[in-house]
């Protein structure tokens, strides 16, 4: 075998092990986590290595540890999904969405080995994703592979042995029940619903996203691709004080997507390519932080654009809860549907703009 075939051998058992803890110790609990190895991850690819270049530590530590099989969503969160679905399935619990609670509570192995599979089935998901052309570099591929797992998860154990008149249909609503509208048995969060809840969070969380990134791609040019992590992660570790009970906003979609829709569109508004062939290119960074005449005008542009990314991601985090999670049996999860299609969605923009600019790379 070549080392290639190997090292994926060597991830994909490891991440049967993700799946495990992911179940085990619950969902949420896992994307914390999460939170704290990618703001891990974050910090040692920002510290210069003997070369100066910080490919190699973002690749173990991003890659592996935050957003591989250690406690990559798709691995740990995708795993306790699975476990949580099974689990009531069985009729072990009363929820396939309670996606808080621990599941080694149980006490029963099956559903940790059924997170398990499910972690392996993720990174496999994941790295097809990844090698698709076009769509593998310009989404989140573990985003969608966190969606696809639990559209795999719903059709499998969508029908649970304490709510046998639901189906495993995998978008669950009823039509003679004001369709999508949100109710008290049929919701995400009660207090990021509507417009005038979504538009202010959306834009503020956005921009406090967006000013954050765009510092750290300052300071930072050679990680500025991956900038948009740290207010992910921050958003990620509050997920903590919603599982301990306050009903505080779920922000890592709007963080998420405003960090990066700021740190995309600084060098096009100096007139920098910041796309290529392979995506987006950091140096563009160091080269349009030469250009101070117009870098405070440029920021604050692309602080505003992160901004408003913010406000249509936290629209479609609503939208995806609508639509696969309130009404069904099992966890989809909203944040996940809206990173992935907000990402694709902003590269899209990003690449028209620098071409309608004539700065294509």
């Amino acid at each position: 075998m070549t080392f290639d075939i190997v090292q994926h051998l060597f991830w994909l058992i490891a991440a049967l092990g993700g799946g495990f803890f992911g179940a085990a110790i619950g969902g949420n609990f896992s994307f914390v986590i999460t939170g704290f190895t990618a703001l891990m991850a974050l910090g040692a690819a920002a510290i210069p290595t003997t070369t100066g270049d910080p490919g190699a530590v973002s690749a173990t530590v991003f890659g592996y540890l935050a957003f591989g099989p250690f406690t990559g969503p798709h691995v740990a969160f995708g795993g306790a999904v699975a476990g949580a679905a099974y689990a009531a399935h069985k009729g072990y619990t009363e929820s396939g969405k309670d996606i808080v609670l621990p599941l080694a509570r149980l006490g029963k192995p099956d559903v940790l080995l059924v997170g398990a599979l499910f972690g392996g089935i993720g990174y496999i998901i994941q790295q097809i994703y990844a090698n698709i052309p076009w769509f593998g570099t310009h989404t989140d591929s573990v985003a969608v592979t966190v969606v696809t797992s639990a559209l795999i998860v719903r059709a499998v154990f969508g029908k649970n042995a304490t709510d046998p008149e639901h189906g495993s249909s995998l978008v669950n609503f009823e039509k003679r029940i004001d369709g999508l509208k949100p109710r008290d048995d049929a919701a995400w969060l009660r207090h990021m619903e509507t417009p005038g809840q979504l538009v202010p969070l959306g834009f503020f969380a956005g921009l406090l996203a967006a000013g954050a990134a765009l510092y750290l791609a300052f300071t930072f040019p050679g990680i500025a691709g991956n900038a948009n992590v740290f207010p992910f992660a921050i958003s990620a570790v509050t997920i903590l004080f919603l599982n301990i009970g306050y009903n505080i906003p779920v922000t890592h979609h709007i963080t998420n997507i405003a960090g990066l829709g700021a740190i995309m569109f600084f060098p096009i508004f100096l007139g920098n390519a910041a796309y290529g062939p392979k995506g987006f290119d950091p140096t563009a960074f160091a080269h349009a932080l030469t250009t101070d005449s117009k870098m405070a005008g440029a920021a604050i542009g692309a602080l505003i654009v992160g901004a408003l990314f913010g406000v249509m991601a936290a629209f479609l985090g609503e939208f995806g809860a609508r639509l696969l999670y309130n009404r069904g049996t099992t966890h989809i999860d909203p944040p996940a549907f809206a990173i992935f299609i907000s990402n694709t969605i902003v590269w899209v923009v990003a690449l028209i703009v620098q071409a309608a600019a004539g700065i294509g790379a």
